[in-house]
């Protein structure tokens, strides 16, 4: 899932980061309004986590115009004020959901998965095709009853192919589901981790290459 948090204090940004990061997300940072929406130009997010009071362009102006756009990512909005009619007033500027400063990180984690389960076509609780069953929650995978020890990389990388539902996915899609706005397009980083991918499921091959296209799993 990729991640977009816009939060102007460097280290509660950071810190949020590195968390989503661990879950594992993709997940760019900006720390001011100018700069999101130059990234939400750039890249399509599932979940964008805004501080309401970011200096320059406003959170709600960032807000506004995120949900002007029609674009789908789910918007999670940060703020240290409580009143219901803050919360309200953010509610309708079109964010999603709505936390209050001082939080728990583990409550924003989860918050931020269930907007993400809501950004995209709803997907079964566990993901199953070709003798792998993928579970998200747990963070387990296994091949026609073996478990598959997997890297936050090839686990997310696994989870978009199984997503598919056997249509092919390019690298250009795998890159920006699972790595951030950092990852070289021309590292091969794609390639290498389907190949590990493919070592770990073993034999018989499961995941294809689509010449041109990308890679599936029929």
């Amino acid at each position: 899932m990729r991640v977009l948090v816009v939060e102007d204090e460097p280290l509660l940004a950071d810190a949020i980061t590195e968390w989503l990061r661990d879950e594992p997300h993709a997940v760019d940072v900006a720390y001011d309004g100018t700069a999101a929406l130059e990234r939400l130009t750039v890249n399509d997010y599932d979940v964008v986590v805004l501080d309401r009071d970011l200096p320059g362009v406003h959170g709600d102006d960032v807000c506004r115009e995120l949900a002007g756009t029609g674009a789908t990512a789910r918007v999670l909005m940060l703020t240290a004020a409580a009143e219901v009619a803050d919360r309200v007033a953010g509610l309708t500027l079109g964010a999603d959901d709505y936390l209050t400063k001082p939080f728990a990180f583990a409550e924003l984690a989860a918050r931020v998965q269930a907007l993400g389960r809501r950004s995209r076509p709803a997907a079964p609780p566990v993901l199953r095709r070709a003798g792998i069953t993928l579970d998200p929650a747990r963070r387990e995978v296994f091949r026609d009853g073996r478990y598959v020890p997997l890297s936050k990389k090839e686990f997310a990388v696994l989870t978009e192919l199984l997503r598919a539902d056997g249509s092919a996915v390019s690298a250009e899609q795998l890159l920006e589901k699972a790595w951030d706005e950092h990852a070289d397009p021309f590292t091969g980083a794609v390639r290498l981790a389907v190949l590990k991918l493919r070592r770990k499921l073993g034999g018989p091959p499961v995941v294809e290459t689509v010449t041109g296209v990308g890679y599936r799993i029929a």
